[in-house]
C-alpha cells in the first residue's frame, strides 16, 4: 500500500493495481454457448509454461502468449471482439468496484490465531491448556462433534471479496489504478476487479443518493 492526498490535503490510504493491458481471448454467446461471457487474458508468459492446447487457444484468438485467463459473465458480451484490447481506462476516478483475490496463506494455525480464543487459564494448576480450545461438545448427547465448529487448521489460502471500493486515480499511460483502502493477497498477487454489486444495488434505487466518499 501506498498513500495520496486529496484537493483538501487529507492523506488517504490506497494500493495500487496493475490493471493491463488485458486482452479479449474468447466471446460467449447465448447461441452458441448457452450464456453471455467474455473471457480476458492478462500477463505475458513464455511458451514453455503454456501447453499445446493453450498456446492454440490464445493462437486462434490472435492475441499473444498470456498468463492468465479469466471468464466473467456480462450482458453487454456483444460490445467486444476477440483480440481487443483493453486498458486501465475502462474505469474511471470515483467509481465503485469490487476486488477479488486470494489472501495470504497462514499455514496450519491453533484457534487463538485462526478465531481470536481467548485459551484457557494461565495458572490454577493449567499446564497445557493456555492455547487450546477447550470443550467441542458433550458426551452421550448428541455424542458427536458438530459440523463446522471451529479448530486448529488451515488460516488464509482463500478467495476474499473486498467490497465497494473507490477508485481514486487512474493512470492511463501505466495502466495503474490506485484503489481506497486495502485488497486481499500479497504484493504481487493476482486480483481480478469489476464493478461493485452494491453501488448497482443503489443506482437501481429511484431517489437513492449515492456518497462520493469512502468509508
Amino acid at each position: 500500500m501506498t498513500q495520496l492526498f486529496d484537493d483538501n490535503g487529507v492523506v488517504m490510504p490506497v494500493t495500487v493495481i496493475e490493471a493491463g493491458p488485458c486482452y479479449v481471448v474468447q466471446v460467449r454467446t447465448p447461441e452458441k454457448d448457452g450464456y453471455r461471457a467474455v473471457q480476458l487474458g492478462f500477463g505475458p508468459a513464455k511458451a514453455k509454461h503454456l501447453t499445446q492446447g493453450q498456446q492454440g487457444h490464445l493462437g486462434g484468438a490472435g492475441v499473444p502468449l498470456l498468463r492468465h485467463l479469466r471468464e466473467i459473465r456480462t450482458g453487454e458480451s456483444d460490445t467486444y471482439e476477440v483480440g481487443q484490447l483493453l486498458k486501465a481506462d475502462v474505469f474511471e476516478a470515483g467509481e465503485r468496484v469490487d476486488v477479488i483475490g486470494t489472501s495470504k496463506g497462514r499455514g496450519f494455525t491453533g484457534v487463538v490465531k485462526r478465531y481470536g480464543f481467548a485459551g484457557g487459564p494461565h495458572t490454577h494448576g493449567q499446564s497445557d491448556r493456555e492455547r487450546a480450545p477447550g470443550s467441542i461438545g458433550a458426551c452421550a448427547s448428541p455424542g458427536r462433534v458438530w459440523k463446522g465448529t471451529r479448530m486448529p487448521g488451515h488460516k488464509g489460502a482463500k478467495r476474499v471479496t473486498s467490497q465497494n471500493l473507490e477508485i481514486v486515480l487512474v493512470d492511463v499511460e501505466r495502466n495503474l489504478l490506485a484503489v481506497k483502502g486495502s485488497v486481499p493477497g500479497p504484493n504481487g498477487g493476482l486480483v481480478l476487479v469489476k464493478e461493485s454489486r452494491k453501488s448497482r444495488a443503489l443506482k437501481q434505487i429511484p431517489g437513492q443518493k449515492i456518497a462520493s466518499g469512502g468509508k
